[in-house]
């Protein structure tokens, strides 16, 4: 895989491109952008994006006028291209959270001061107490968490316990 630095401008988006992207998508992929940097090339074909739409918006959203991508192979011709366009976009959705290493990880990054929401998750509101001071949790002492992509909620307990809602 050859890795160049491109002109913005010099890209096209894929008029065809199967993946919607919201305003919350396009927000959470810019500032993923804006805070890491872009640490993955998009793909391009004949100057067509084919997988990083997304990416590529949200970096014109912030002033970029350079972008890191790879191209195809000389040898694909347009249906290979939309055919890995289309296997990129699917194979993504295909996999699962681990639902409670995610809401561990989540709690640890929000309790060190993380923005979770930059990272596209609903920040958690956990209520303010001691937690020596509550012998039990109680219902009015937890918190939810969900996730945007799969609307998946867990509740968090007064004493940090974690279970699905």
């Amino acid at each position: 895989m050859n890795l160049e630095t491109v002109a913005i401008e010099s890209l096209k988006l894929d008029p065809n491109n199967a993946r919607k992207h919201s305003k919350r998508n396009l927000d959470a992929i810019a500032a993923s952008l804006n805070r890491f940097g872009q640490r993955k090339p998009i793909v391009v074909h004949n100057g067509t994006v084919i997988a990083g739409n997304g990416t590529l918006e949200a970096a014109k959203s912030l002033g970029w006028t350079e972008i890191g991508i790879t191209r195809c192979p000389d040898d694909w011709d347009a249906d290979t291209a939309k055919a890995y366009a289309l296997a990129d976009n699917r194979s993504s959705e295909l996999a699962e959270w681990d639902d409670l290493v995610l809401a561990n990880q989540l709690l640890d990054l929000d309790g060190v001061g993380w923005d979770i929401e930059v990272l596209g998750f609903n920040r958690p509101t956990l209520p303010d107490f001691q937690p020596e001071e509550i012998e039990q949790p109680r219902l009015d002492q937890r918190a939810s968490i969900m996730c945007p992509q799969c609307s998946f909620e867990w509740r968090v307990g007064a004493k940090g316990e974690i279970e699905p809602v």
